[in-house]
């Protein structure tokens, strides 16, 4: 009985690992050469803004020292 399932654990680890490979060739295929190490650069002609001084901020900031 143990050596059914040690057969099914090999069994089972190999697939797995077949699996992995392919799934790791296969999306180092679709990405292709580009190697942007996972930064996405958008096209917005639109300046972001993060902070905008107002009164509201700076009584929050009052506060919170």
């Amino acid at each position: 009985m143990n050596e059914s399932r040690r057969g099914f654990v090999k069994k089972a680890a190999l697939v797995g690992a077949v699996a992995t490979a392919g799934v790791v060739s296969v999306h180092a295929s679709v990405s292709g050469s580009k190697s942007t190490n996972g930064v996405v650069k958008g096209k917005s002609p639109k300046k972001e803004i993060t902070y905008t001084k107002t009164q509201a901020w700076d009584d929050y900031y009052k506060s919170a020292l």
